[in-house]
């Protein structure tokens, strides 16, 4: 599976998605998107109408469904992309998917804003999305066969599976 992570408030998120949908057989995942772009802001201003602080916003039910709904098909995935621009939160993911040694990598989508040196820790960095498409469909060993190899430690597992080692 490829989760796709970026903001809420990219229009490109669904574009991709079904893009990839289209040319390989993989389940991409990009459901998150549907809360729309203002979801973070309306969770934020219900959270401060309640008199809450972010990190008590934190401890609530409403933030720890979003979170566990994300963390488990990042867990999942075997592949995280993040699509930029992208937030914090996306950033966040693409870290966490690598520490799990998942394979990652960074879209650009057009020249950023600004640069940044740490896209170096993912394993690929795409310019535009065609190159992204080739890449994942042509030259990433992390799907053939019906299995990969984990990164980490070497083993094989099969597609959906989550290596023993993590």
């Amino acid at each position: 599976m490829i989760y796709l992570c970026g903001s809420l408030r990219n229009p490109e998120i669904p574009v991709i998605a079904n893009h990839l949908r289209s040319i390989t057989d993989e389940e991409i995942f990009d459901d998150w998107f549907a809360a729309g772009p203002e979801a973070d802001d309306s969770w934020r201003d219900y959270e401060r109408a309640r008199g809450h602080s972010l990190a008590q916003a934190l401890r609530g039910h409403a933030a720890r469904h979003v979170f566990d709904f994300d963390t488990t098909h990042l867990n999942r995935s075997l592949m995280v992309v993040l699509v930029l621009p992208a937030g914090r939160s996306g950033h966040l993911e693409l870290g966490y998917a690598m520490g799990l040694v998942k394979t990652t990598g960074v879209l650009l989508a057009g020249e950023p804003d600004r640069y940044d040196v740490m896209y170096q820790f993912a394993d690929h960095v795409w310019e535009t999305p065609e190159e992204m498409y080739n890449s994942i469909v042509t030259t990433d060993p992390v799907y053939a066969n019906g299995a990969y190899t984990c990164k980490r430690c070497g083993a094989v597992n099969a597609i959906g599976e989550i290596c023993d080692c993590i």
